[in-house]
């Protein structure tokens, strides 16, 4: 099945993320718990379930939080410096992270999940207001992923961070998750493994579910609404066309021109629904639905898990909710 042709390309990713340029302290101890600090909760998510009883891990952006807007507080530096790992997403995704590295004193270990994707360009990502948003991420001068991976040397801010919405890509972040812990407590490395390959059985599993929840929608109820510019990996994995008022960033604004424009667009093309965000404002969209006749589909959870009782409480949750609320929506 051509879905998983990228299952081969996630084992070489895993050779090389163990190779990957960061300076991993000394192993853990044995029953040694590893400190783990994940920059959001997604991340945090995919770092216990690889790692299950062997770490402790801090989410500093926690359920419901917009990364992009993200503050560190004091708590969020005396966790980076008690910690051994940090995980990072990169592609100029936490631009206030290297500030608090730098602030807490941190030494430990540095893993970025996105070394070996494949990104999507800033050009490709359709973002509206383009030129504000790309402004916005490039005033962040030392990106992670630059540092780390094949992409070095280009602008802060060239590539769509939001990468962990293609499951392919989830692939490859538990792949680099994986490889770090395991150079860290080598000891547990066999149940590291064991859980990678369990988890990844799962991210498989989901893959197929949602591609055939899109199959059985008409070709001409596949464009999709949202607030801000978060689902292109989604939407190249699955065959969606997604548009949204503001961009890469819920720090971008949209513009009136931009609204108007897709308030046209929707009208022209028939676009019958929009979705909110659990990290934004939903004003916009509720303007744009009542300006245009649309529907409000649902709640996306574009870059933040929900609390624990809520319907995303982790990231394989977060992925079927989107796709059962946009399939739904779009279908109905």
């Amino acid at each position: 099945m051509n879905t998983w042709r990228y299952h081969f390309k996630a084992a070489k990713y895993l050779f090389l993320s163990a190779a990957i340029s960061i300076a991993l302290p000394l192993t853990a101890q044995s029953g040694e718990k590893i400190k783990t600090v994940a920059t959001f909760s997604i991340l945090g998510d995919m770092v216990k379930r690889i790692g299950g009883n062997h770490v402790d891990v801090t989410s500093l952006v926690g359920p419901d939080g917009d990364t992009h807007v993200y503050r560190p507080t004091p708590a969020a530096a005396k966790a980076m410096k008690d910690a051994s790992l940090l995980v990072v997403n990169g592609l100029s995704f936490e631009g206030w992270l290297e500030r608090l590295e730098e602030s807490s004193g941190f030494d430990g270990a540095r893993i970025v999940v996105t070394t070996g994707i494949e990104p999507i360009s800033y050009e490709e990502s359709g973002s509206h207001d383009k030129h504000d948003d790309h402004d916005k991420h490039a005033k962040g001068k030392h990106d992670d992923h630059d540092k780390h991976d094949d992409h070095h040397g280009h602008d802060h801010g060239e590539f769509d961070p939001h990468a962990w919405q293609s499951l392919k890509n989830a692939v490859i972040y538990v792949d680099n998750i994986t490889a770090a812990l395991a150079k860290i407590a080598p000891g547990n490395a066999g149940t590291f493994h064991k859980n990678r390959a369990a988890y990844i059985s799962e991210i498989e599993a989901l893959d197929r579910e949602i591609r055939q929840m899109v199959e059985s929608l008409p070709q001409d109820r596949r464009t999709v609404v949202t607030s801000h510019d978060a689902f292109q990996y989604f939407g190249r994995d699955y065959g969606l066309t997604f548009l949204a008022p503001q961009g890469l960033s819920t720090e971008s604004e949209a513009s009136a021109k931009d609204i108007a424009n897709l308030i046209t667009q929707m009208r022209a093309e028939g676009i019958s629904a929009v979705f909110v965000e659990n990290i934004t404002d939903p004003r916009l969209i509720k303007q744009i639905a009542k300006e245009t006749g649309a529907s409000v589909g649902g709640k996306l959870y574009p870059g933040a898990l929900s609390g624990p009782n809520g319907p995303a409480p982790t990231y394989l949750e977060m992925i079927r909710h989107n796709a059962t609320t946009l399939t739904g929506a779009l279908g109905s």
